[in-house]
Formats: C-alpha cells, sequence, structure tokens
C-alpha cells in the first residue's frame, strides 16, 4: 500500500507514539501527534533498552543520537542477595558481544525521538487532550475542547488508560498485584561500574543502574503489599518509608536509600492483552495494546517493536484494513508470550521462606558457574528478535553522525 496519500493521526506524543511517527513518515504518509500535555517531554526516570528495542532505533536512524545523550551500556546485570553478596552474574559483554543494552533516562530517549519524528516531518500538537476517539470509514478525534480531527488512521499511543482502547475492549479491569514500585533518580558518586544490578530479598527486590554516562543513577524498588495503590509515576512517596522497607538490606543499598531525598510510588496492576488491536480506520500500539509489568524491562522496546511492524505492516498490504490485520497478526502472541513473562518473574526475586530462598539462590549460583552463556542466553527469544531484519529505512539519516 502506497502510504504518500496516507493521514495518520496519532493520539499520545511517547515512546509508540513518537517512534510510529517517524516510521510512518519515512514511508510518505503525512503524519500528526496529539498530545495533551503543554510540551514534550518525560519526567525523570531510567529505563532499560534491550538489543531488540536497539535494532528499531538504528532501522529509524536514531540510534546515533542516542548514544550522543551518553547512555550507559551494560557490561553486565548482576543479581545479589539482600547482604550483597553475589548470586548471578550475567555477563553480557562476554556473551552477547554486539548487542548493545542500554541503561537511558526516559527523557533522553523522548528528546531523541522527537526530534527524530520532526526531522522526519510530523506535526506534533501540543495542548489537545482527547476525549473521543471515533472508528469508521472516516475516523475522527473529538478532543476536550471541542476540537474535531479527521484522518485516515488514527492510532491510540496513549498508554494505559487509553481511550480508544475501553472503546475496542470493553471490560476487561485490571488487577492490582499486591505490589507497590518505588522511583528515585539520584546523583551518582564515584564511578560506576557499567552494570544492573537487581538486589533479591524477601517480598521485595531492588534493581539499580546508573544513567547519562555515570553521572545519575536510577533506583526502582518493589515490594508485596495488600495495601491498594493508584497507578501513576506521579504520585509523591515518603523516603522514609523506603529506608525502612529495605532496612534489613546490606550496606549498598542502605548507603543508596540514604541518599534519596524525593521518591515516586505507584501500584503495578496487571492488564490483559487488547483482545482487538484494531477496529475500522483506527489501531492501538504500545502500552495501549498490551501494559506490561516492569519485571522484564521490556515497556518501551515492545513499544518500539510495535511502532516499526505498524508502519511496515501498512507499507506492505493492499489495503488499509489488511495492513492492521497483518499488524495485529504479527505482534499479539509476541506481545502476550512478553507480558506473561514479566508478570511470572518477579517471584523469583521475592522468595520468602529461607529453605526456598537458600535452593533458588543456590541454582542460580550453579547455573551460572556451569552454563553462564546458556543462562544470558535464556532470553534470546526477547532480546535477539529484530523486527527490522536488519533494515534501515530509506531516508533515515542519522541525526547525529557517527
Amino acid at each position: 500500500m502506497e502510504l504518500d496519500h496516507l493521514r495518520v493521526a496519532i493520539v499520545g506524543a511517547g515512546v509508540a507514539g513518537l517512534a510510529l511517527a517517524r516510521a510512518l513518515a519515512l514511508r510518505g504518509a503525512s503524519v500528526t501527534v496529539l498530545e495533551q500535555a503543554p510540551e514534550i517531554r518525560e519526567v525523570g526516570a531510567g529505563i532499560q533498552i534491550s538489543p531488540n528495542g536497539v535494532a528499531v532505533l538504528r532501522g529509524l536512524g536514531l540510534e546515533p543520537a542516542l548514544r550522543r545523550s551518553r547512555p550507559v551500556q551494560a557490561e553486565a546485570v548482576c543479581l545479589r542477595d539482600a547482604c550483597g553478596s553475589e548470586v548471578l552474574r550475567l555477563d553480557l559483554a562476554r556473551h552477547a558481544p554486539g548487542q548493545p543494552h542500554y541503561c537511558v533516562h526516559r527523557a533522553d530517549l523522548i528528546d531523541v525521538l522527537a526530534q527524530g519524528a520532526r526531522a522526519a516531518g510530523v506535526r506534533l500538537r501540543l495542548l489537545h487532550r482527547v476525549a473521543e476517539v471515533r472508528p469508521g470509514p472516516a475516523p475522527e478525534i473529538v478532543t476536550c475542547g471541542g476540537a474535531r480531527v479527521k484522518a485516515d488512521l488514527i492510532v491510540g499511543a496513549d498508554g494505559l488508560h487509553s481511550c480508544l482502547r475501553a472503546a475496542l475492549n470493553p471490560g476487561g479491569a485490571a488487577t492490582f498485584t499486591r505490589q507497590v514500585a518505588w522511583r528515585a533518580v539520584l546523583p551518582e558518586t564515584g564511578r560506576p561500574a557499567p552494570e544492573v544490578r537487581l538486589y533479591m530479598g524477601p517480598k521485595r527486590h531492588l534493581v539499580t543502574y546508573p544513567l547519562r554516562g555515570g553521572t545519575l543513577r536510577n533506583v526502582v524498588a518493589v515490594e508485596e503489599t495488600p495495601a491498594w495503590t493508584e497507578e501513576g509515576w506521579s504520585h509523591e512517596g515518603d523516603p522514609a518509608r523506603l529506608r525502612a522497607l529495605f532496612s534489613d538490606f546490606g550496606p549498598e543499598v542502605r548507603g543508596l536509600l540514604a541518599r534519596v531525598d524525593r521518591v515516586h510510588r505507584w501500584g503495578l496492576f496487571r492488564h490483559p492483552v487488547a483482545r482487538h488491536w484494531s477496529g475500522a480506520g483506527v489501531a492501538l500500539a504500545g502500552d495501549a495494546a498490551h501494559p506490561t509489568l516492569p519485571f522484564m524491562a521490556q515497556g518501551a522496546c515492545l513499544a518500539l517493536e510495535d511502532a516499526w511492524v505498524l508502519a511496515d505492516r501498512l507499507a506492505a498490504a493492499a489495503t488499509l484494513p489488511e495492513g492492521l490485520a497483518a499488524y495485529q497478526a504479527a505482534r499479539q502472541g509476541r506481545a502476550a508470550k512478553i507480558v506473561t513473562a514479566a508478570s511470572r518473574n518477579a517471584w523469583k526475586y521475592h522468595l520468602s521462606l529461607p529453605p526456598v530462598r537458600a535452593a533458588g539462590h543456590m541454582a542460580l549460583r550453579l547455573g551460572g558457574r556451569i552454563a553462564p552463556g546458556a543462562m544470558v542466553r535464556q532470553f534470546d527469544w526477547i532480546y535477539r528478535h529484530d523486527v527490522t531484519g536488519g533494515t534501515v529505512l530509506p531516508g533515515a539519516v542519522p541525526l547525529v553522525a557517527e
């Protein structure tokens, strides 16, 4: 299908929306992104971009710009017990060479994607809060201000609470996992090792890694609790409460949390993967289609994959409905498998019975000693999956020269 005359409106200027905007515009589509915020920005937080996500950025010509933002390329993922003793070291530099795994400040990724969208000719319209998306032969968006935006295709890339997701998939309520996440970004001290560290304790774990060339440190802590907590990253937490939760962990964790003066917390909810990813003239992408828990670090990477595949399937199809059907067929199964893997991963970190925890950690240690390469490669089905097939889009001139 020729995209030169396709008019696309995307709701949401997050990872999925901005990546999709550039992918479609580079293929000739006329693309507008509607964003409710007054500016394209993200609150400070770190995310991980594994090789499958990097492949999409490379195909869009954006990896050099991302590298200029000074992400830390992780050389290892190190699992430790609550006291700080090493349980398993996944040596990425040795067992996954040539597969960059970046620790990125989310604001930097959004900035790179926004620059890439603008450079491809995408129109970004801010302060447009969407009230309704109306599917149909002539789909349209109605904003809270009463404005109407018409397009040939409207894509909901507006996250967990997407109004289009609700229209295409009524029901399917989320369930509270009885887990709450805390996050903070701190100035780094010293020269940090380029690695992701995960500390495991009874019903709790903490993940930390450096950002921006080692000048910042990202911290995400997860606790199990029966107390319901609202979704969303904007809820202020109490640093003293966070320190108390991990007061029985080792000196590395306690010292890290002693420097936290501001923290946010949010409840973790399990959402079903959307049954319907598209309708008449509309489609979903990113968290709007498949919200995932953060235990495989795949939220942003899945969004990047969606963006590439949707644009690719539309370009290859004879008609718009055919392209949308091919997109769902290509993405739904993989997304569901990764969401399930993330949902199952937390218990491995939270073993509470001492004999069970000791046995679990011993198994990880033995696996790391006997077959370290196999321990790294067990998730190749996620990380080595390349939706681009090594393709770089025509016109995807890198924003920053290598």
